[in-house]
């Protein structure tokens, strides 16, 4: 650590010339967005702008800002999330309260977040919606934001500060309410108009080969989804219809090779219809939704 601090004060003390070192030092560690990495890395310990950074790139540091910058590239060197790293994840283009103990929210669960308002955005009556497994609140959060008609109850296993700390910072806080429990074995009440969880998909075996930013750093209790990856929705799928009022939603994200068993197991739930897969931007099949309908008999 203090070969590269000492290489970076010898030879760097501008803006440019820094974000360059660290560009070259994060693209040997095949660190996959390096110049990015570095001025996000750069902005957020200044706390300034990217824009910025591209505006005064002649902009001389003090030595203990160029120290504090080291410090971070040499986290990423290691691979550390860069939200980890700063503490924020951005989502829906709001920034978030992250750290080790909560899953970083990715932009593909965007997706679940834009069906889910589909479903709901036209409703003025009161909508009560559970989220399962909240995490950092991203879910509970964005849809409360948008949704100012419902009511969430979001149910999380582990820590709930995170959570919390996010319905605090964007004003939701007072239509949130939280439950520190295992949704496995916790009732979930109800009954709601919309279910929503991005639970644990990936398969125990193939965790390990996950990029180190998320086998090392990310908890592994959010990403396990046991030895096929569907334990979770083969809990999920028929305690929802069962939680759920007539003509409610399930919706589900998923890993991108599991629309097929997902739709089966709701298939064979026999209480759900109009079932779908949406894709993301990449063309991955990423989300599944399902409407619960009335079973004769």
């Amino acid at each position: 650590m203090e070969i590269i601090e000492e290489t970076a004060m010898d030879h760097c003390s501008t803006l440019s010339s820094l974000l360059d070192w660290a560009q070259q030092k994060l693209l040997r560690a095949e660190v996959a967005s390096p110049r990015l990495d570095a001025e996000i890395l750069m902005a957020a310990g200044l706390d300034i702008s990217r824009t910025e950074l591209m505006t005064h790139p002649e902009r001389v540091l003090t030595r203990s800002q160029i120290k504090r910058f080291c410090s971070s590239i040499e986290r990423r060197v290691l691979r550390e999330p860069v939200s980890h790293i700063t503490g924020i994840q951005e989502f829906w283009s709001l920034e978030f309260v992250v750290n080790e103990k909560v899953l970083t929210p990715r932009p593909e669960t965007e997706v679940l977040v834009e069906q889910c308002l589909g479903l709901l955005k036209q409703k003025s009556s009161p909508t009560n919606i559970l989220d399962l497994g909240t995490g950092s609140g991203v879910l509970a959060v964005v849809l409360a934001r948008e949704l100012p008609q419902c009511k969430i109850t979001a149910i999380e296993s582990s820590n709930l500060e995170v959570a919390r700390k996010n319905a605090f910072l964007h004003d939701v806080a007072d239509r949130i309410c939280f439950m520190a429990a295992d949704f496995m074995k916790k009732d979930w009440q109800g009954p709601y108009h919309l279910i929503v969880s991005n639970p644990p998909y990936i398969e125990s075996k193939n965790i390990i080969q996950c990029m180190p930013e998320v086998r090392q750093y990310e908890p592994v209790q959010a990403l396990d989804g046991g030895r096929d990856g569907l334990d979770y929705y083969r809990y999920i799928i028929p305690m929802a219809w069962k939680k759920l009022q007539i003509g409610g939603w399930l919706a589900l994200e998923i890993g991108h090779n599991q629309a097929a068993p997902v739709i089966e197991l709701m298939r064979n739930c026999s209480g759900y219809q109009d079932i779908q897969a949406v894709q993301d931007y990449s063309g991955y099949d990423r989300v599944v939704l399902a409407c619960k309908r009335v079973v004769n008999g």
